[in-house]
């Protein structure tokens, strides 16, 4: 199954922002056992994420996606990457979800605070992974993703 926005084509891209292999292989393995193949696009930090989504490297960003953002991560970590994604105007739509081992009330308040649609504990996610995965499949069905380059007068 391949999801696309509601009444167009625009298929709805996965943005994973994960430092650790075994967490990126364990979200794309959920993906594919609930049967979702929309294109997953790994960075490995916030500044990498950052970068590919202000079109600072040579990859096209997709015009409509969901992030996927671990807390703890070296260079840039998911709470500076997400503030400064929303002090960006051409970026501040962005949907992101915090997907993290991190459960600590501080973590869970700076990400709300950063205005994300949801703080998932890996831990939680892990005993009900593919559940997870057909959450997020249900919640691009349902909801209207933003076209982000209708911010961008350059895209």
């Amino acid at each position: 199954m391949n999801m696309h926005v509601k009444g167009t084509n625009t298929q709805v891209s996965i943005l994973l922002v994960e430092d650790d292999d075994g967490d990126a292989k364990a979200v794309r393995r959920a993906f594919a056992a609930a049967r979702i193949s929309n294109p997953i696009i790994r960075l490995t930090n916030g500044a990498k994420a950052l970068q590919f989504l202000k079109q600072e490297t040579e990859a096209t960003p997709p015009r409509r996606y969901i992030l996927l953002v671990d807390v703890n991560m070296p260079v840039m970590n998911g709470h500076e990457m997400v503030a400064k994604l929303r002090e960006t105007p051409e970026l501040n739509r962005s949907i992101v979800f915090m997907l993290t081992t991190s459960d600590d009330e501080r973590d869970i308040n700076a990400a709300y605070d950063n205005l994300v649609a949801g703080y998932i504990l890996k831990q939680t996610a892990g005993r009900d992974f593919l559940k997870l995965m057909e959450m997020l499949g249900a919640y691009w069905r349902l909801v209207e993703i933003p076209d982000i380059s209708a911010n961008c007068g350059h895209i």
